[in-house]
């Protein structure tokens, strides 16, 4: 009896792990410097860098453009990346697909809602 409990306890921490352990590895997959691209925007907010870091076990990361500001509410999951920004202009909401090196998908603003696509750059 207690050896089957053993098992089953035993099976139960091997999912556990197997399920972190592959949250992981997508958080970490996105880690590096994703040069973007905004449609439909005047010319000075169409391009920058979504810079994603690892901090204390933790997706981390900033937008980079005219000025850095702090990803916020990040959120990694089965490919699907969001969080949002906020500076002068107002709160900048993201939400994008990663499919290997390319992230897409659409920013939410004030000022409506623009497509944008991000490409990751090579370490340097």
């Amino acid at each position: 009896m207690k050896t089957k409990r053993y098992i089953l306890l035993l099976v139960i921490a091997i999912g556990v792990f197997s399920i972190a352990a592959r949250k992981a590895i997508v958080a970490d997959d996105l880690v590096g410097t994703w040069k973007y691209l905004i449609s439909d925007v005047p010319p000075e907010y169409e391009s920058g860098l979504l810079v994603f870091e690892q901090k204390d076990n933790k997706t981390v990361g900033y937008v980079e453009a005219a000025e850095k500001n702090e990803m916020k509410e990040l959120t990694v999951d089965q490919g699907k990346v969001t969080f949002s920004t906020e500076n002068q202009s107002g709160v900048f909401k993201y939400s994008l697909m990663q499919k290997g090196d390319t992230l897409t998908g659409m920013i939410g603003s004030q000022y409506g809602d623009f497509p944008i696509k991000a490409v990751r750059q090579a370490k340097k």
